[in-house]
Formats: structure tokens, sequence, C-alpha cells
């Protein structure tokens, strides 16, 4: 993950959830890409470092397990860059710009200039990324899928010219929850419509107060819709309780129940959910040392690997003093 903010539920649902389950049956490498939050944040970097260590405390709250899973900082392993470099130097340019969120991405971030050869090449350092540990499996959504063959394109590239010295990923296809923001649009820190893992009960409360809902639905008396009622895809994501869910959709559909009750039984069901990871992460910040520790930790576990890699590849391309 990039550290260019707070985490939010969508990154618990969207990656979280499924990075602690994949623990107990692959060897996983999770890391903070502050190498790649450089190519939109370049800008202003005082906060990465920051953000990157309050992501680690919520990677962790949320169940990532740094004795199961190695868990370092990118720019703490300096192969990543070097494994770039070689890797682009036999990869096209054209190759690049073809990414679809290559133009997506200038579009909607106008407001700032990337047009820079770092972010144009972000999808090489992806590539070096998984191929430095041997990643035999990225586990992405149907939408990541494109953005992946770059990466394989670019390992059988590199093995025209050098051998077959990388391993070429394959996509582990994981089934993505995608929550809505909280006016309906994309969840996007940017847009300000999410609701953080660091909020604290009393922020729950008043962000799910102020959730979109059935906007033809101007009385409590009247029917309300509940498919792709940002409101009731909370509830199924966050509220354990079927049977009150249930119930409320119901009541709902007849219009016999309104906004209020719905949204605060919301935000106490997820207030529930959230408060042993908010538990977990202030032990954690109260001793950031902890944490410093457990990426330092991290990165040299990741190096060790990072290095026998670069030990092939150098010798592949015949760079051996």
């Amino acid at each position: 993950m990039r550290p260019t903010g707070q985490l939010h539920l969508g990154h618990l649902v969207g990656a979280l959830h499924n990075w602690v389950r994949l623990q107990d049956t692959h060897d996983c490498f999770f890391f903070v890409a502050d190498w790649h939050a450089l190519t939109s944040e370049y800008a202003n970097t005082t906060p990465l470092t920051g953000y990157a260590l309050e992501n680690v405390a919520d990677w962790i709250a949320a169940g990532v397990d740094p004795e199961k899973s190695t868990v370092f900082i990118q720019s703490m392993v300096p192969e990543h860059a070097e494994l770039f470099l070689l890797l682009s130097m036999v990869v096209p340019v054209p190759w690049l710009e073809r990414v679809p969120t290559y133009k997506e991405q200038q579009v909607q971030l106008a407001e700032k200039d990337l047009s820079t050869l770092g972010f144009l090449s972000y999808p090489l350092l992806q590539t070096a990324d998984v191929a430095l540990y041997d990643g035999r499996f990225v586990p992405v959504g149907e939408d990541q899928v494109a953005h992946l063959e770059l990466s394989r394109e670019a390992v059988r590239r590199f093995a025209q010219f050098f051998g077959d010295v990388l391993v070429e990923p394959q996509a582990l296809l994981t089934p993505v929850s995608r929550l809505p923001g909280l006016d309906n649009r994309k969840m996007s820190k940017s847009y300000g419509n999410a609701i953080d893992l660091s909020d604290d009960a009393e922020s729950v409360l008043k962000k799910v107060r102020q959730m979109y809902t059935d906007p033809k639905r101007v009385r409590a008396d009247i029917p309300g819709t509940v498919e792709g009622n940002p409101v009731f895809m909370y509830h199924d994501a966050f509220n354990p309780d079927v049977a009150e869910v249930d119930d409320l959709k119901a009541r709902y559909r007849a219009g016999a129940v309104g906004d209020v009750e719905v949204k605060t039984k919301l935000a106490k069901a997820m207030n529930t959910m959230l408060e042993p990871m908010r538990e977990r992460r202030r032990a954690l910040l109260e001793h950031p040392e902890r944490l410093t520790d457990i990426v330092v930790e991290g990165s040299r576990k990741a190096r060790v690997v990072a290095q026998a890699t670069m030990e092939r590849v150098r010798e592949a391309v015949r760079l051996k003093y």
C-alpha cells in the first residue's frame, strides 16, 4: 500500500481481510510502497514516513502478523531500485504508455503534474516489487489483471535477453468487496468520503449520520430502496446480526423505519467491530519504537531474499566483476 494518507474501511474489506487470510496458506510479503507514493506525492514528502508507520499499525491491528509474514518498507530494500533499473533497459516505452491507469490518473489528478518518468514507469517498479521475491502469485481483483499482465510481459521480455532468471507471476484472483463512499461516489481519500480505521466511535457515528440513502425517500413512511443503498451495503459488510439487518431491510421497504434508526444501528455495529482494532492500534502507536523495530526487522528479512535474487540477475546480465 502507498502511504499517502490514513487507511479507511475500503482498505479493510478490499485488501486487509484478504491479506490476513492469505497468511495461513502462503509465504506473504506485505510492504509500504513509499517509492510508489513519490510518483504522485513528490511535491510534499513530509508526511510519508508518518503515514507509513500508521499504515503498518493498521495492518497489524487488522490481523497481519509480522511473525507469519514479512512486513517491510520498500525504500529500505534498495534492490527494488536496482532491478527496476535493469528491467527498464529492455521494456519498450509504449508498453508503459498503454497501461490503463496511466492516462486515467492524469485526468483524475489533473491538479498534479504526472508527466514524470517516475509516474510513467511505476508499473515497471511494481514488476520489480514482485519479481524480487520470486513472487508466484499476486492477489488481485478482476479489474487489476491487465496491470499484472504488464509485469508478466516484462519478465518474459527480460528472459529473451538474459534467460529465465525471474519468475513470471500469476494472478491470484480474489473476490474484492467494494464499498461506496459516504456520498455514494467511489471511496477516496481525496473525496473525504471515507470512514478511517483510526476514527473514534463518535466520529464514526457522525459520519454514518451523513451517509447517502435513498434520495426519493423524503419521509420515513415512504417505502425505500435497499438495493444499491450504501447504508445497507455497509450493514451487510459490518453488521453480523443478520436477523436485525433483514428486519431493517423489510421495514425500510415497507416505509416502517426511519433513516435515523437504520444509521444508528449501523454505527453501533461498526464501532463494535472496530473497537478491538482501535485498541491494538493505540497500543502500537503508544510505543512507536516497536513499530520501527518491526519494519526494520522485516526489511532486513526481505533484503536477504532480494539480495539473493539480484545475485542471480547480475550473473544473468553478466555484470559480475
